[in-house]
């Protein structure tokens, strides 16, 4: 029988002394059980070593130096991949230590919380670059109303995917992933510091967690499809790429029922993407997200990097001031403008740019504003002129009450946009489990010292990000927290105290049950009901004693 061949790494015999050692080992090698069946053991530095598993405790402590780290592939029942550093020279065995994962950051939470000037503060202190995670930054234009980092705010810092899409393209959750992870690896070979930051939290959820739909979609098609018919004379790709919004929903609604409950019917982006699912692969999203897929939907613990979660947040009282003052700020640094270029008649404002707070608003103003000049756009400049001197007409001027409406509406929005954000955090941390750290702005905000931002803020931001950096993760480790709530997603609720509000999912239902308006409601339906009771059974005996006079 052929006696054992054992090639060594080129890279490594530039070494006299690992030559001669290697000579050796070679020698020895090939007089080693001859008579058993022969291994080949090549390494190079485009293969992996292969090493017979019953020999790898003699041979990885003489023929492995510690100059080397070839992969070693044991094969047999269970194979697995290790590096060769990881092996023990003092037993043969495979170390404790496993591979590290790599280190992003995350900074999230309500709109106007300061989490834009904390990740610029940060690279006083780290080498960090910045991922915008900020649905509508993302876009090339409008940098006042979706308040884009001015480049003389940015202090150097980099920043990416920032107003670098079309402001008419549709840039979903699952583009930003495979755009942003392709910029963490290129971040971290710079051996620079990823932080995403932005309060898109869909956007977040698409790279931290690697459950996407489109991700489950491929996994489970054939075994989602195998009962699934679509309604007679019903077209899905025809409507998927029309603008009949309200016969998508109807159409989601014969197909799914179950999956049409569990969104809004104005939802055109769930919609659509939930009748492309189908279109594309015959999948029901509602039998998707079932057993394993629902258990691990929204999950970090098994991503390919470590993420530490940073939330800024103020009180909600606080927020709100804010983001009314920012929104005046806004109209003063040239907003009017901004949206004055942008505004287009019977435009679609469920995609792209504008779908911004901000847009929509101003759609009646301006129909009205360039109605009265002529409906002509050809000479901009005096038109832009006008319109910022229309909020010193006098208040009962129908442009001036309109415009200022306008503005109201955007404030409402925002602070509408707040919640929202606010509620999602929190669902990450109680559906999914994620590990957040929080950081209170609200005395930032009310006193708008840099002192007391630099003591508040950037000082326990720093502290979270020096100990998480310091703090050794391995694969395998579970970046999850605390016990969850029961993960029911698609049943439906509807509040009758409320006026028949429809909440979907359980994590929905108790946050509604616990709020202040639906309490106050629920005591007023009660005290209704009662009273409609009383009168019930006051008429009823006026009956009986009609009855018996009779």
């Amino acid at each position: 029988m052929r006696a054992q061949r054992c090639l060594l790494p080129r890279g490594t015999l530039k070494s006299c002394a690992w030559k001669s050692h290697a000579s050796a080992e070679v020698k020895r090698c090939r007089n080693f059980e001859s008579s058993t069946a022969p291994a080949i053991i090549a390494v190079r530095r485009s293969r992996r070593e292969t090493i017979p598993s019953h020999r790898l405790k003699k041979c990885s402590s003489q023929f492995l130096s510690p100059s080397t780290t070839p992969s070693v592939r044991v094969p047999g029942e269970g194979e697995r991949e290790v590096s060769a550093m990881s092996l023990n020279p003092s037993n043969g065995g495979i170390d404790d230590q496993k591979e590290k994962k790599p280190k992003v950051f995350v900074i999230m939470g309500p709109t106007g919380s300061g989490k834009s000037k904390l990740a610029v503060d940060l690279a006083s202190q780290f080498p960090v670059e910045i991922i915008n995670a900020d649905a509508m930054q993302i876009y090339s234009g409008l940098d006042v109303l979706t308040n884009k980092v001015p480049t003389n705010e940015q202090k150097g810092v980099p920043h990416h995917l920032l107003g670098t899409v079309s402001p008419d393209t549709e840039f979903t959750s699952k583009d930003f992933r495979d755009n942003t992870i392709p910029l963490i690896e290129e971040i971290l070979s710079r051996n620079h510091i990823p932080v995403l930051v932005g309060g898109t939290n869909y956007y977040i959820q698409a790279v931290v967690s690697k459950f996407l739909l489109d991700d489950s979609a491929e996994e489970d098609t054939e075994e989602c499809c195998s009962n699934v018919t679509t309604p007679e004379g019903l077209n899905v790709e025809s409507i998927c790429e029309g603008d009949d919004f309200s016969r998508g929903y109807d159409l989601l609604k014969e197909l799914d029922p179950v999956a049409a409950n569990r969104i809004h019917p104005n939802n055109h982006r769930k919609i659509n993407q939930y009748l492309s699912l189908h279109a594309r692969r015959g999948v029901l999203p509602s039998k998707l997200f079932q057993g394993e897929n629902a258990e691990n939907w929204g999950r970090i613990d098994a991503s390919r990097y470590d993420y530490c979660l940073i939330c800024m947040d103020a009180e909600t009282s606080v927020l709100d001031r804010y983001v009314g003052e920012r929104v005046d700020s806004m109209v003063d640094a040239g907003l009017l403008d901004e949206l004055y270029d942008i505004y287009k008649p019977g435009a679609d404002y469920t995609r792209g740019l504008r779908q911004s707070i901000g847009v929509r608003e101003f759609e009646d103003f301006l129909k009205m504003y360039l109605s009265d000049g002529g409906e002509s756009k050809d000479d901009d400049k005096f038109m832009k002129e006008d319109m910022k001197k229309i909020l010193s007409f006098s208040k009962d001027d129908t442009l001036r009450i309109m415009l200022e409406e306008a503005i109201e509406k955007v404030k409402l929005n925002t602070r509408r946009l707040l919640r929202r954000q606010k509620r999602r955090v929190n669902r990450l941390e109680t559906v999914f489990g994620w590990n957040i750290h929080h950081i209170d702005a609200t005395e930032c905000l009310l006193n708008k010292s840099e002192e007391s931002w630099d003591a508040k803020v950037v000082k326990p931001a720093t502290e979270i990000i020096r100990c998480f950096l310091e703090a050794e993760t391995e694969f395998g480790h579970d970046s999850t927290s605390g016990k969850l709530i029961e993960r029911d997603l698609w049943s439906q609720y509807v509040c009758e105290a409320c006026g028949n509000k429809v909440l979907r999912g359980r994590h929905e239902w108790e946050h509604h049950s616990q709020g202040r308006a639906h309490r106050k409601r629920t005591t007023q339906h009660k005290k209704a009901q009662t009273f409609k009771s009383r009168e019930k059974q006051e008429e009823e005996e006026e009956e009986v004693e009609k009855a018996s006079i009779s």
